[in-house]
């Protein structure tokens, strides 16, 4: 099947495959006489890959890698929970900061309804974002 043809099928841009191709995520195609690419099913099955692994959180550094490790060793599945762990980990990690981040937001709002604009320091800026005191915000 032809680029276009591979694109509709597997739902991934043209201009996609091509960067695939040439990440290494993606074997280069056979080309017909005429030069165009000529791709096989298997095409389909690797790019139905990549983006489960791009969803589950996996980048394009590290999806190459498991397809390298597939092509040149076999199955990589020990290697793909230990890079789904890594992430997990990182997630966790994010969600943390993220979560002590919205209490911070939140405090900084319930202090915006004990002020007063009026009295709102041109130097401040605005008083409801207090300069930090050692990361702890001041009344």
């Amino acid at each position: 099947m032809r680029i276009g043809q591979l694109a509709a099928a597997s739902g991934v841009t043209t201009k996609a495959i091509r960067f695939y191709e040439k990440a290494g995520v993606l074997p280069a195609p056979a080309r017909q006489a005429s030069g165009y690419r000529q791709y096989d099913h298997g095409a389909i099955e690797r790019l139905a890959f990549v983006r489960a692994a791009q969803a589950a959180g996996l980048t394009l550094r590290q999806i190459t890698d498991v397809v390298s490790a597939r092509e040149n060793s076999g199955p990589p599945c020990q290697h793909v929970v230990d890079l789904l762990e890594q992430h997990a980990g990182s997630l966790e990690r994010r969600i943390a900061e993220l979560t002590a981040l919205l209490a911070q937001v939140r405090r900084l709002g319930h202090r915006a309804t004990t002020l007063d604009p009026a009295q709102c320091h041109p130097s401040q800026v605005c008083h409801v974002i207090p300069p930090s005191d050692g990361g702890t915000p001041s009344s």
